[in-house]
């Protein structure tokens, strides 16, 4: 999956975001519940395709929903858990005009890192290679859906950044591309793993240079 084509119709947008469900999935990062959501804009529009369902497993295709930046929704139903969650996706979108993809995950654990509000630190060479040396940060706590939630991820947000751990909730990964911000929810959750297990062995070391 590459970047989302601005000169697709709507149907190719939906078709896409269904598709890229469908990968986050079978990446098998998800929680025991399956939970989690994710958004495309094509190009540099005003328009966001967004997944209003509880689980990313068997997505169905009709819980797509099109909305602007703004939030307003133009096609489909947005209930309101997604709607509390979507918010995310909008800030990303707002303040960072390079992203084309937001993911949003509780997988298993990087969302123990988040809930000990510990950021994940580059101890696992794959982060440093694929631009996160300054390892995952995590981003404090407020209710999702407030305001409060989307100027802590605003203030986050930087350059270069596409991935952060949401206190005491989950991860939020974002990036050119689908396949880059799925490749970088699951660098983020194996480094979560290699953590915790070093933890057992005294600690992760983290590399430095």
């Amino acid at each position: 999956m590459s970047k989302v084509d601005p000169t697709g119709d709507e149907t190719s947008h939906r078709d896409a975001l269904v598709a890229a469900a469908g990968a986050v999935a079978a990446s098998r990062i998800l929680s025991l519940s399956g939970h989690g959501n994710v958004s495309i804009r094509p190009g540099d529009g005003n328009v966001v395709y967004y997944t209003a369902a509880p689980s990313l497993r068997d997505f169905p295709p009709e819980a797509v929903v099109r909305l602007e930046l703004s939030g307003r929704v133009l096609d489909g139903t947005l209930p309101p858990l997604s709607a509390a969650a979507v918010d995310m996706h909008l800030t990303v979108y707002r303040y960072r005009p390079d992203v084309h993809c937001v993911i949003h995950t509780h997988s298993p654990a990087a969302t123990t890192f988040a809930v000990a509000g510990r950021p994940i630190r580059a101890w696992a060479e794959p982060l440093v290679i694929f631009g996160m040396d300054d390892g995952i940060p995590v981003v404090p706590y407020a209710r999702r859906g407030t305001p409060a939630a989307a100027e802590h991820i605003r203030a986050a947000l930087r350059p270069g950044l596409s991935a952060i751990l949401l206190e005491n909730h989950g991860v939020l990964t974002f990036h050119e591309t689908v396949k880059q911000a799925l490749h970088t929810a699951v660098l983020v959750e194996e480094a979560a793993q290699l953590g915790l297990g070093a933890a057992a062995l005294g600690g992760p070391k983290d590399i430095s240079g």
